[in-house]
């Protein structure tokens, strides 16, 4: 029997993992967070914590025919670390794609390109692009007034925060996915004028952000997502189910 590991976190890596356990196919799914092994059903045999290049080649090297690479679009480090582990390991590699639905407002390419622009300007700002964008935003100027932060509760996000020097009560600590009314509540509460979210598409809560930002009447400015080549999640089904049948 093909067997295949998940490198998920994501809806599509739940959503991958659910059809394999509901059509019989031999699948495990490696999560970085116990938040993401939450979020999967009891049937699904989950694998947590954070694992480097090396550790993944010892993991895929444990009998794995096939690696699909379902982390977050943005989780470049992630993704480039499967595909050397999957290199080493000689195991075939899969990226699926999160479905684009396009950006609005103002879009950036890359964080120092982000920074400029927000240090041109002195409005209030809150930022929904998580906490691994915590240190690069520390270069906006008074960041510490002017920047409220979006990210998942847990003692740990919240110590990360703090030791950056964020203000403690700019900080709102919520899990997702956020509904257009809480997007409208977290911008009124933080009177930003700006709000900063990378093009997660419609799983990734993107549509809901751009209303309350209309709404609002706040300036939403999308970080791009990285250029990259991979499958549809249909078009992943379709593999696994061909390989299946070999």
């Amino acid at each position: 029997m093909c067997r295949l590991l998940i490198f998920g976190g994501t809806t599509e890596g739940r959503q991958l993992a659910e059809f394999c356990s509901a059509n019989g196919i031999s699948a495990d799914v490696s999560v970085a967070t116990d938040y993401g092994a939450s979020l999967l059903s009891d049937d699904i045999n989950v694998l947590c914590g954070r694992l480097d290049s090396e550790q993944m080649t010892e993991l895929i090297r444990k009998g794995y025919e096939i690696v699909v690479d379902a982390t977050h679009p943005y989780a470049v480090e992630a993704t480039e670390n499967i595909r050397r582990a999957c290199s080493a390991a000689r195991t075939r590699y899969l990226r699926l794609l999160r479905r684009s639905t396009g950006s609005c407002g103002r879009n950036v390419r890359d964080m120092s390109e982000l920074i400029d622009m927000l240090n041109d300007t002195d409005s209030i700002i809150l930022s929904t692009l998580g906490s691994k964008s915590l240190s690069a935003l520390t270069a906006v100027r008074d960041f510490s007034e002017r920047i409220w932060v979006r990210i998942l509760p847990g003692e740990e996000a919240l110590a990360h925060c703090l030791g950056l020097g964020y203000d403690t009560t700019k900080i709102i600590q919520e899990k997702g996915p956020f509904s257009v009314s809480q997007n409208i509540e977290h911008l009124r509460k933080s009177n930003a004028g700006i709000l900063l979210t990378k093009e997660s598409g419609t799983t990734g809560g993107y549509p809901e952000k751009t209303e309350a930002a209309r709404i609002c009447g706040a300036e939403l400015i999308t970080l791009e997502r990285p250029i990259e080549s991979g499958f549809g999640f249909d078009e992943i089904i379709d593999i696994i189910e061909k390989e299946i049948k070999k």
